[in-house]
């Protein structure tokens, strides 16, 4: 039976992306793990995989079409020995994850055998965890929803897995995938227990998050030849979305220190000196683990909200935002507190380069657990950060600049710094945040410390 390929959700918030580059074409067969196609998504360009075994019968997205959502047909595959035939009257889109309106066209493709042999399972299930059994329905011979785990977590699983297991009773939920990333495939199907009961999907509310609420036009309040429209990327989209979601959703507070740089300036200068070729410290080095110590320190600042309960991360995964041509993305440093200032510093430049190519993998720029947004480069003395959900908090760092300060009743002069900390209140309160920038302080005045 025909099996569509779909557009892959390369990581939980991509809606949609480009589709770049083919590297198969019609007529190829391919394997599970074959690289069949790149996608772009507004931070990077992932290659795709194949998640069944089949010959190309249709390339459906043609190169370089931009916003394909995810789950839209992209391709479909054959199987070994299935002629064209078994195109005619195929319908790919009813193969996808699919809305309820698409119920209505289950009737006009061809039964599967699968089903005209067993449309429906009728024997009693051999072990059921409910008084009630739940019949398994019947698909039309098209893919059924993607299953979800009690705990509301999608199951991924290739569109002729789904259909398999919905013939034949099989939960998903149960079963371990091999395929790429743990996707369940047809092979994992085979050998499967049948008949096991599938329970009831989770109540869900209809009203699901939504984008802003549109805002007054500009264009109403200037001439058309005063300016040029240009439309926004899938970077500036994603952007615009996540981040007036952020601050519709999160009670942002600030906190603002200043730090004193000149013991961290002179221990730079040192170390650089010192150092081996290629090794070059920069403040922002210092800093992350400053930040990272700092919340190992202070534990509690070191969270996530998740409604009805906070995430105590174990570990400081400190996101650095990097500037890139029409936005900016944010990669992480994981397990910082564990690193010495010359592997951040390496891992620092190297996240950085991938992220300006759009090199980076999904795993390198999602999640954190803190962020650090420093503008001080560009001479900004103050700013505030928007925090990136899921973290509860992000450090927006200024200028280092020779001020004068009063020590022990007398007019100095020092380099000093300002940075502002933008916390979540759900998570952290105001005097939770200053210990932890009075921690962080401590460690950027005296850096000696970083080495306890």
């Amino acid at each position: 039976m025909p099996t569509p390929v779909l557009m892959p959700a390369l990581s939980p918030t991509m809606e949609e992306g480009t589709l770049a580059k083919w590297h198969v074409k019609k007529g190829d067969t391919v394997s599970a793990g074959d690289v069949i196609a790149e996608i772009e998504t507004d931070k990077a360009t992932m290659e795709v995989e194949a998640v069944d075994e089949g010959r190309i019968a249709r390339i459906l997205v043609e190169e370089g079409t931009e916003g394909v959502p995810v789950n839209k047909p992209i391709a479909v595959l054959l199987e070994e020995g299935e002629s064209e035939d078994a195109l005619e009257g195929y319908d790919p889109s009813g193969d996808a994850p699919a809305s309820a309106s698409s119920k209505e066209a289950g009737g006009k493709g061809e039964k599967s055998p699968a089903e005209e042999k067993n449309p429906e399972p009728k024997k009693p299930e051999p072990k059921a965890t409910s008084t009630r059994k739940e019949p398994v329905p019947d698909t039309g011979g098209k893919a059924p929803p993607a299953p979800e785990t009690e705990k509301g977590e999608r199951v991924f699983a290739s569109p002729l897995a789904r259909r398999i297991a919905a013939q034949q009773g099989i939960d998903l939920a149960a079963i371990s995938g091999s395929g790429p990333r743990g996707r369940i495939v047809k092979a994992d199907i085979e050998g499967a227990p049948k008949g096991a009961a599938k329970k009831p999907a989770a109540q869900t509310s209809d009203a699901t998050a939504s984008g802003p609420m549109p805002s007054i036009d500009p264009r109403a309040f200037y001439d058309k030849d005063s300016y040029e429209e240009v439309p926004l990327d899938g970077m500036r989209k994603t952007i615009a979305r996540r981040l007036t979601q952020s601050m519709q959703e999160i009670p942002h507070f600030y906190l603002t220190i200043d730090c004193e740089l000149d013991e961290l300036l002179v221990a730079r200068k040192k170390l650089n000196e010192e150092a081996g070729e290629g090794v070059k410290l920069s403040v922002n080095d210092f800093l992350i683990r400053a930040a990272a110590l700092a919340l190992m320190k202070v534990p509690d600042a070191n969270v996530s909200f998740a409604g009805n309960a906070l995430l105590k991360h174990k570990s400081a995964d400190i996101g650095i935002a990097v500037a890139l041509d029409g936005g900016l993305i944010t990669p992480i440093i994981r397990g910082a507190q564990k690193k010495g200032l010359a592997e951040i510093s390496e891992e620092v430049k190297s996240l950085a380069a991938r992220a300006r190519d759009k090199k980076l993998k999904p795993a390198e720029y999602e999640g954190g657990s803190f962020s650090i947004s420093n503008l001080g480069m560009f001479g900004i003395k103050h700013f505030t950060g928007v925090i990136n959900p899921p973290q509860a908090a992000i450090l927006a760092v200024g200028k280092g600049e020779e001020r004068p300060v009063v020590k022990n009743g007398k007019l100095e002069i020092a380099n000093v710094m300002t940075v502002t900390m933008s916390c979540d209140h759900r998570a952290i309160d105001g005097a939770l945040g200053a210990q932890f920038l009075e921690a962080f302080k401590s460690f950027v005045e005296y850096p000696a410390r970083m080495l306890l």
